[in-house]
């Protein structure tokens, strides 16, 4: 045998995509794991012309799924980050966007039945620890990706996945603030470091003499930018708690400037070494979460809403995402839950084939 088979699910999840594998399919041991992913997606190539990666750190996404051995999720999800060009894996944060792929896939691969009309699927995000509910349209038991909803960076319209995201704060450094302030500076560079959904570096894009309304392209040629970004990145991340980060992608960073869209404010997120085209969901919740929190770095950016849930909207590349955050300020600032509707469809099912040089199958 040449070549090892892994059944799959080809998925675009938000402004994501990649494959979903079933946890049986695939190896137990992470070392062993991470080389059947890059040897899947073909990373080691700017296209990932060996693999069914697209050449975009978007695009080279995996989710793993399983049934729950939480007493509270149906689903556990796994999730892993593959480099498009360094063949790197990184086991260590979650996907939003692919999260939202994660309920559909659920049910097709058979890990769970669906409902008539709309079936809840309590997902477990075993990386970060994360609870979310994603509430999956599914008329007469079968799953719908025809729909109305719509999201920018997607083109057209498909059927809405509501996602409730609990339990997001700290779950990789174990604390909201990670360094215990509000705000930090490096290399005098005033940044909040923040862990909700996603560890986060944010600071505003005029430290670093931009705008903010750059282009994800003109910023990813803006290497001189991304130099500064990335040393304050792993000096924030040591300050976190996280160790050397120099070969992880968290904690990410984000840029906050003025709304110019008629949103709340204005952002651009990084994944890190390259500006995200659209925004990450999890990213989203932090940056938004950011926003609440008095006095932090998006101090008087933006005029904060008064009400609880608050709807932040945040602008990014390619338009905007709108996240609802219920917190509560009696003891501080805290975050209860956040929420964020976005859309999935289902590309393609069958077997994906790595050499079996890599591995040789269960």
């Amino acid at each position: 045998m040449s070549q090892t088979a892994i059944p799959f699910l080809f998925m675009r999840g938000g402004t994501s995509r990649g494959p979903y594998l079933h946890r049986g399919d695939v190896p137990k041991d992470l070392d062993t794991l991470a080389k059947v992913l890059v040897a899947m997606v073909g990373s080691g190539h700017p296209l990932n012309i060996d693999g069914i990666g697209g050449g975009a750190a978007v695009t080279t996404k995996v989710a793993i799924l399983s049934r729950s051995e939480d007493d509270w999720a149906d689903i556990d999800y796994f999730f892993a980050q593959v480099s498009v060009e360094n063949r790197l894996v990184d086991f260590k944060p979650t996907c939003g966007n692919i999260l939202s792929g994660v309920g559909p896939a659920a049910i097709e691969l058979g890990l769970m039945p669906a409902l008539d009309g709309v079936t809840p699927v309590n997902i477990h995000a075993v990386n970060t620890g994360a609870k979310v509910t994603a509430k999956v349209l599914t008329p007469g038991g079968t799953v719908t990706y025809e729909g109305d909803a719509t999201i920018d960076g997607v083109p057209g319209s498909s059927a809405p996945v509501a996602l409730q995201f609990m339990e997001t704060v700290g779950g990789v450094t174990g604390a909201f603030l990670p360094t215990g302030n509000l705000i930090d500076t490096f290399d005098d560079v005033a940044v909040t470091c923040m862990d909700v959904a996603m560890p986060m570096v944010i600071a505003k894009a005029e430290s670093f003499g931009l705008t903010g309304y750059e282009s994800a392209a003109d910023l990813d040629e803006n290497k001189g930018f991304f130099e500064r970004m990335e040393a304050i990145r792993r000096v924030a991340g040591q300050a976190m708690g996280m160790g050397d980060v120099s070969t992880s992608v968290t904690p990410k960073f984000g840029l906050l400037a003025p709304a110019t869209q008629g949103g709340t404010i204005a952002t651009r997120y990084f994944m890190p070494w390259n500006c995200h085209p659209t925004m990450a969901v999890t990213g989203a919740q932090c940056l938004a979460s950011c926003v609440l929190t008095p006095g932090t770095v998006a101090a008087g950016l933006a005029a904060v809403p008064n009400e609880v849930p608050a709807k932040i909207t945040l602008e990014h590349p390619s338009g905007q995402i709108d996240v609802v955050v219920d917190y509560d300020t009696s003891n501080g600032f805290k975050v209860n839950s956040a929420g964020l509707v976005r859309t999935a469809r289902k590309l393609a099912a069958g077997q994906v084939f790595i050499p079996a040089s890599v591995w040789g199958g269960n």
